[in-house]
Parts: structure tokens; sequence; C-alpha cells
């Protein structure tokens, strides 16, 4: 029997009170360094989550980028690159806690480059006040909120890195999201309204996720968490 709407919720919020205790540990032990590959990075965080969790699922694949391959949306797969000294790095990881999903990003500048530290600073930013824009509205949209999105990221002075601003997320596997299923993305395509139920008639809840791009200076940084609860 599926878990009621309470437990549902709950469970959710355990799963990403989890994620910033995985990001906090990945800091301390100073996993993202200087003259680490992009995916040997990866697989030591991946056995930090089953180190700190049991964790040995991940609903998405996992992603550390760097550099230029920051400017890489989701569905590419630039090549491994080593990370440098005055380097900017994100991590995008989905694990699976007790069946449900978790999906977080957080960004990382190695040294003092300042536009590199305003980029990381500006994330939450977005991120926080997007999530003012989602709460104000009980009727809003996929499209307004990409809309609103797009617009905080410009009079910041950056760019979006993608097509969305979010998708769906719940109990593994969730509603499943195709790249022709606007209505699971946070999508300028998306006109439905982010408050409804899904085909198995449960609340939808959604991930925010802030890419931003910097293009002239070659780099980009990310963002995302639980937005609805």
């Amino acid at each position: 029997m599926a878990d009621d709407e309470t437990t549902r919720a709950a469970r959710l919020l355990d799963a990403q009170a989890k994620a910033p205790r995985l990001f906090a540990e990945i800091d301390k032990r100073g996993l993202v360094a200087p003259g680490q590959g992009e995916r040997a990075v990866s697989d030591r965080v991946r056995d930090l989550a089953n180190e700190l969790f049991g964790t040995t699922r991940h609903w998405h694949k996992r992603i550390v980028r760097s550099g230029p391959n920051t400017l890489a949306p989701y569905k590419e797969n630039p090549p491994d690159r080593v990370i440098g000294a005055d380097d900017i790095v994100f991590a995008d990881f989905g694990p699976i806690f007790e069946e449900y999903e978790a999906d977080f990003g957080r960004t990382f500048v190695l040294g003092d480059h300042p536009v590199k530290r305003r980029l990381r600073d500006d994330l939450p930013k977005v991120f926080e006040a997007g999530k003012r824009f989602f709460e104000s509205d009980p009727d809003i949209t996929g499209k307004a909120l990409y809309a609103e999105v797009e617009r905080l990221a410009a009079g910041l002075g950056w760019e979006l890195g993608g097509w969305h601003a979010g998708h769906l997320v719940g109990e593994f596997p969730h509603e499943r999201i195709d790249g022709a299923d606007t209505e699971s993305y946070i999508t300028p395509a998306n006109d439905t309204p982010l408050r409804r139920t899904d085909k198995a008639d449960r609340h939808c809840h959604w991930i925010l996720e802030i890419h931003l791009v910097d293009r002239e200076h070659g780099f980009g940084g990310f963002y995302e968490e639980l937005l609805t609860l």
C-alpha cells in the first residue's frame, strides 16, 4: 500500500535533510580538491553516502563538474576533467533514502576568484527568491516560475544554463520524467499548475533547480533542493 500524504511529505523531508549532512561532510573531508578528477570525486561521494546512510542507489546519474564543464546542461556528458587550484565545481546527486528520492546540488569555489565567488553566493539567493515567488501564488504554473527564475538570474547578471528549472520528485521511481513530458518540469512549455495531483492522485512535489552560467568567463554554478515542503 502506498504511503499516505502525511507520511510521503515526512519521508521526502527526511531524505532532503540527509542531503545537507552529506555535502557538509564532503566539505569537511576535502573531497573536492585540486588535482582530483571529477569522476574520482563522484565515486568518493558515492562511497561517503553509503558510509553515512547506507545509500547504495541514486535515481539519476551522479554529477561532479568543474571549470568549463559547469556550463554543460544535465543531459550532456563532458569529458572527465581534473579540478584546478582556482576552480569552480558543482555536485548534483540524487540519493535514494528508504525508497524516497532526494535531489541536492551545491557549488564549491577553490581559490579567491571574485566572479566565481559571487556566482556561488548568488545561487541560494535566486533559489530563495524563486521559492518565495512559488509560495506567493497558489496557482503558479511551471511556465511562470521558470520566467521568474530567469528574471532573477538576469537581474544579477547571469543566464540560466538549461531549458528547465526543476522537476518532479517523490518515491522511487517517481512519475516518469520524459523529455517530451513537459508537465514533469518547471519549464516555459508547462502551463499546468505545479500544485496538482499526479496520475496516481498523489500531491506533486517539486525540486527547484538553479543552474546559473557566465558564458563570458566560461563557467557556471548549480544549486537545487526540495521546493514544495
